[in-house]
């Protein structure tokens, strides 16, 4: 690996690595990661509002504010 090469010549040079100088995502690609997380979201409340996690984590939760020892 060549020597790294600060300031304007970093910019070429991650550009002749790389062959391409665009950064972060495009206006679509945000779209598509916000319809991705908001759908994760959805399922993830549905399995933590389900009657069994939900029945496993009040368990749980009473389990460590009884205390036994």
């Amino acid at each position: 690996m060549g020597a790294v090469v600060r300031g304007a010549g970093w910019r070429d040079w991650w550009i002749r690595r790389y062959g391409r100088s665009d950064r972060g995502m495009t206006t679509s690609e945000y779209a598509m990661g916000t319809i991705a997380a908001c759908a994760f979201a959805a399922v993830l409340y549905k399995v933590v509002n389900s009657g069994a996690v939900r029945d496993a984590l009040q368990s749980l939760i009473k389990g460590a504010l009884d205390g036994t020892f």
